[in-house]
């Protein structure tokens, strides 16, 4: 049933993509100045879990490659990746300038380092850029003439929020592009692409896709999740398509998988936020900060707390009930 295994991911990066066309060319205009030996303005993709982001910012880079071979590119995600470290390793590692960098290397070196490959322009990506825990990085990027950002993440407010003055000043005049939730209509097409490419004719109609599309609620994210679900359902039972009880058994599967992937890209003080609050059921903000500060050697600052748990919000890890003074945090119920 599964010709193409890779298509059935969110991570793939499709040839072609279906929808996004303007946030493409609105992308591809910010980078066009590489095209002519000039530096772009640092680009912010803007938007909620499942839009896309991700996808057209690798497009769209790629589709530059083609026309300018010379680029190099970076992709790092500031969500395993969240030190100065880790992301300047990872833009040299990308450019194959990590050689002989260990743990113990000052992160100077690696800056220099870095500065040294000059020789050809570098776009970076950092994607879940909200999740860095050492923004200096920003400065340090951009300070670089020969290296461009595409920096992605849910609220430019809360982006923001967590710079200093330093790097807020330096990359506040970038360029933004707003992505939206998918319409019905948008996401069936997607995912009728990635069954074209993915699965052998005949094994999903539009009828599932649709109502694929409806429970993802434009997320495509969510989407693919569960036409992946269903398509696994189907072949270990024998069947030569998905059926509509096969598709109904998915969706709940798919979204518990979902969530427990996410839980476990949650970094070490996240995961005992999110703990804590399973433990309790529901917990408001001050009894649960007292309880992690009980838990943990080196506690976070609650300015950075209250980032960890907006972030999972935006992956409806948990969800926060009432207002500001009278709110509290539970977890997302799988139903």
């Amino acid at each position: 049933m599964i010709v193409d295994d890779r298509v059935l991911h969110e991570d793939f990066v499709p040839s072609e993509v279906v929808h996004r066309h303007e946030a493409v060319n609105h992308l591809s205009e910010t980078l066009e100045p590489l095209l002519s030996d000039a530096r772009p303005e640092t680009a912010f993709l803007f938007g909620p879990t499942g839009v896309g982001k991700t996808c057209i910012a690798r497009y769209t880079v790629d589709q530059l490659r083609e026309q300018l071979p010379s680029v190099r590119t970076a992709y790092v995600n500031c969500w395993q990746e969240y030190t100065r470290f880790r992301v300047l390793y990872s833009v040299l590692e990308a450019v194959d300038r990590a050689f002989d960098v260990h743990r113990s290397t000052p992160k100077d070196e690696l800056f220099r380092r870095l500065s040294d490959a000059n020789d050809q322009p570098i776009v970076a990506i950092l994607d879940e850029v909200d999740q860095l825990e050492e923004t200096e990085v920003l400065y340090d990027l951009h300070r670089l003439p020969h290296v461009s950002l595409v920096l992605i993440a849910n609220r430019e407010e809360e982006l923001f929020a967590s710079f200093d003055d330093r790097v807020r000043s330096r990359l506040r005049a970038g360029t933004r592009v707003q992505f939206d939730r998918y319409g019905t209509d948008e996401l069936v097409a997607i995912l009728e692409e990635r069954a074209v490419q993915g699965l052998e004719p005949g094994v999903v109609d539009e009828r599932h896709l649709r109502t694929i599309a409806d429970a993802a609620a434009g997320d495509a994210r969510v989407g693919i999740g569960i036409l992946r679900s269903a398509v696994r359902r189907a072949e270990r039972r024998g069947l030569e398509s998905v059926t509509d009880d096969v598709l109904e058994a998915s969706i709940p599967d798919a979204r518990t998988a979902i969530r427990r992937k996410t839980v476990e890209q949650l970094i070490e003080h996240q995961r005992v936020l999110y703990d804590l609050i399973a433990e309790a059921g529901e917990i408001e903000p001050g009894e649960l900060y007292a309880a992690y500060e009980e838990a943990v050697e080196d506690p976070k600052t609650n300015r950075t707390l209250r980032n960890y748990l907006t972030k999972m919000v935006h992956y409806d890890l948990i969800e926060a009930v009432g207002e500001r003074r009278g709110r509290t945090y539970r977890l997302v119920d799988d139903e």
